[in-house]
């Protein structure tokens, strides 16, 4: 037999008393709170003014209790016992007057000694409420959800949800043994949000909704939406988190952060899996303490200035890397307490790091435990499948034309910018979002009220919330995954675009891939796969990233996507990573793509550090750690990154011997240049016009034996001649290793 959390428990047990017959008024309000079909079990539990004597009923439905006792507020003094009746759970007693009380419930031989909820009064506010029922509530997560709060000096938790087509929505947890008879909520019909307040319930205790639907079905238990803490799956209860503020140490980095994140900082990025970075010596992945210890120094030593986690937001299969969420305001559990969270986010940002999340808006999984039907009803997601339903993944696409749901979305991504202190949010799937035939064939989507394959809401959406987001969280980033052409995706919401701070640049990877893959003597005949990103490199502020998704579903890593035997792959690799790093965008690399990892990236395993014993690994290792210092360090190479006047061609049509040239500039900067050799022969006396005369120095020689290479190359330094080249005067005679990339600097003006 089950009984609270509460610590209060009596031992001064009483009697059962002689069952009374309730009467037909009282007996049809029972069986319908049993039911779950009573409107309001406010009206009927709790105390109340007798309707037929001058007397207060209280009334207690507990089933399989023997007997509940009436005790005053100190706990010792008695002021009566309530009398069983002949509907089973239900107790009663009749006092001449009211003052405050506490239960003692008889649990055959346990007594348990608690407040009883239905004595305290609503709690959610009237504003609350409106702001719900609009959207517009900003910080859902103090208002919804499970919150740990005193009332009338009473500790315990307020259940708030948001199940507007519910019959009856029950709050269930260890504390009554997971009956959903015990505790039905409280309406607050302006809003459809249920609510309860449970005194003794301890932070910790897990916890469900047991909802009845409309049509009187009994849904699975539901975990709450709003949820800040869940259990680790396979498990699915909610937990009442710890909603206490975080301690932060981190105002130095606040303060100085809107200068590091705009289109003119230097931003490079680390994509990392939380659980498959590095596992530890027992098999298992760390826990967030454990990988602030690792992966903190280890970003900071390879020159990195932000950190991007794969969703981290609760989700039931580790399968989805986080990409099928179902707990918007929870961070997983795997990985500790949210407070354990932000305390990793707190030792970034001491030691210079940015954090960026993965966030989720597009679509959430079908589990029946999650928001799939939540009450009943298509509540979070599109009614229709054509709408609703993405083949691709087999998930469920949220209601952006729902007022609640985008308010919904909206509090999630200001949860973790505000109260975690997150730099950025990376949106997930944004061109799945946009069209309403993403992915879909002719037969299988409604087109908007236009009659056009744009999805007016989600586009409404999103405007509404990188608004939002620019307003309330100055000095953040959003950025887009989106794929296709969608024009102004970086423009502000004021001129009709977005307003997203990036774009990842999708054509760049997938162009630039596809010409690394070729054999080097083909190479000339796809010369413009790696020029043509040019022509729209400022039409966004954009990101280049070479992400999870390049090295994974068969596709290899990134050393195996270069063509040519093994030597060719790593100087491929090699130089490719030098165009990256010098070609106009802010830079994503995801983990193990820094040491030319062997093996396929898997989420059960970990980076395959084996691999640094081996110096050709170690070699391109240290090649992106010194382009990330080269990138930070040279004005030319980040600050015009957006600005089309930061990027010149040199060489943009030697075709026959695969050579790009470009300059990178900037003002009150050196100038930078940069010469690609893209085939696996040794160009000797190749002659290139350079900005102005005088010295060159060789920043990053790719061919360079620290890196792996056989140190061909210009001894480090390099004068220019007074011979006209490319339409310039001066100009440089250079040895171009085979597959490698010169990074030069100009010393002096001619």
């Amino acid at each position: 037999m089950g009984h609270s959390n509460s610590p209060y428990i009596s031992s001064a047990l009483q009697p059962p008393t002689e069952r009374i017959t309730l009467d037909a008024a009282d007996r049809e309000a029972a069986q319908q709170l049993l039911d779950g079909r009573h409107g309001d079990p406010f009206s009927f539990l709790g105390a109340h003014q007798a309707d037929a004597e001058d007397d207060i009923v209280v009334r207690v439905f507990v089933p399989n209790a023997r007997g509940v006792h009436m005790l005053a507020r100190d706990g010792v003094r008695s002021i009566g016992e309530f009398s069983s009746t002949d509907f089973d759970g239900l107790f009663v007693i009749h006092l001449a007057q009211l003052e405050p009380y506490l239960l003692s419930i008889d649990w055959h031989g346990n007594a348990q000694l608690t407040e009883d909820p239905y004595s305290f009064g609503a709690l959610l506010g009237d504003l609350d409420l409106h702001l719900i029922a609009e959207g517009r509530h900003r910080e859902l997560g103090r208002c919804l959800g499970a919150t740990h709060m005193e009332v009338d000096n009473v500790a315990g938790v307020r259940f708030a949800v948001w199940a507007p087509n519910a019959m009856r929505v029950s709050v269930v947890g260890d504390f009554n043994s997971w009956d959903g008879r015990r505790h039905p909520m409280r309406r607050r019909h302006a809003a459809g949000v249920w609510e309860l307040f449970l005194p003794g319930v301890p932070i910790g205790t897990c916890y469900k909704y047991e909802i009845i639907g409309r049509d009187g079905n009994l849904l699975p238990l539901k975990a709450d939406p709003m949820a800040l803490q869940c259990e680790v799956s396979p498990k699915t209860a909610s937990i009442v988190a710890n909603t206490s503020p975080l301690h932060w140490t981190d105002q130095d980095w606040m303060a100085r952060r809107p200068a590091l994140q705009t289109a003119q900082a230097a931003v490079t990025i680390y994509e990392v899996h939380a659980a498959s970075w590095m596992r530890l010596d027992d098999g298992r992945s760390p826990n967030w303490a454990e990988l602030a210890d690792r992966l903190i120094p280890y970003a900071l030593d390879m020159g990195f200035t932000h950190l991007e986690l794969l969703p981290i937001m609760e989700h039931p299969f580790g399968g989805s890397w986080g990409y099928q969420p179902l707990a918007q305001f929870a961070p997983s559990s795997r990985f500790g307490a949210p407070e354990n969270f932000g305390l990793f986010v707190d030792r970034c940002h001491a030691a210079g790091l940015g954090v960026i999340l993965d966030w989720v808006p597009a679509h959430f999984p079908g589990d029946a435990h999650g928001m799939a039907r939540f009450d009943g009803t298509a509540l979070y997601e599109y009614a229709d499948s054509r709408e609703g339903w993405h083949a691709d993944w087999n998930t469920l696409i949220y209601n952006f034309g729902r007022h609640e749901v985008r308010g919904f979305l909206i509090a999630s991504a200001l949860f973790w910018l505000e109260h975690f202190h997150i730099d950025g949010l990376r949106v997930d799937a944004v061109a799945s979002m946009l069209y309403r035939d993403y992915s879909r064939k002719h037969d299988e989507w409604l087109p908007n009220i236009h009659g056009g394959r744009e999805n007016l809401e989600a586009i409404a959406f999103l405007k509404e919330l990188n608004g939002i987001v620019g307003e309330r969280c100055p000095g953040t980033v959003m950025i887009a995954e989106e794929s296709t052409a969608w024009p102004g995706v970086t423009e502000p919401v004021h001129r009709d675009g977005l307003g997203f701070s990036f774009k990842w640049n999708m054509g760049w990877m997938h162009d630039s891939l596809h010409y690394m893959a070729r054999d080097a003597i083909h190479r000339r005949y796809h010369h413009n796969e790696m020029t043509f990103g040019l022509i729209y490199a400022f039409s966004e502020r954009f990101i280049l990233p070479i992400s999870h998704d390049e090295v994974v579903h068969g596709k290899g890593t990134l050393l195996s996507r270069m063509s040519g035997d093994q030597w060719q792959r790593f100087e491929n690799l090699r130089a490719y990573l030098a165009f990256m790093w010098t070609h106009p965008g802010k830079k994503l690399l995801f983990m193990g793509c820094e040491i030319a990892q062997v093996h396929e990236w898997n989420h059960d395993a970990q980076v395959d550090w084996n691999a640094l014993h081996d110096p050709m690994h170690r070699g391109v290792q240290n090649l992106v750690r010194d382009l990330n210092r080269l990138y930070r360090e040279e004005g030319a190479l980040h600050s015009g990154d957006a600005d089309p006047a930061g990027f010149v061609w040199l060489i943009g049509d030697d075709y026959d011997n695969s050579v790009f040239a470009y300059m990178r500039q900037a003002e009150g900067t050196a100038p930078i240049v940069v010469i690609c050799n893209m085939t696996p022969v040794m160009r000797l006396d190749y002659r290139v016009g350079m900005p102005h005369g005088g010295e060159w120095r060789e920043l990053i020689n790719t061919d360079g034996g620290y890196y792996g290479g056989a140190n061909h190359g210009n001894l480090g330094t390099v004068m220019t001649q007074d011979i006209w080249s490319h339409g310039r005067p001066d100009s440089l005679s250079l040895t171009l290793p085979p597959l490698s990339v010169l990074i030069l600097r100009g010393e002096q003006t001619g």
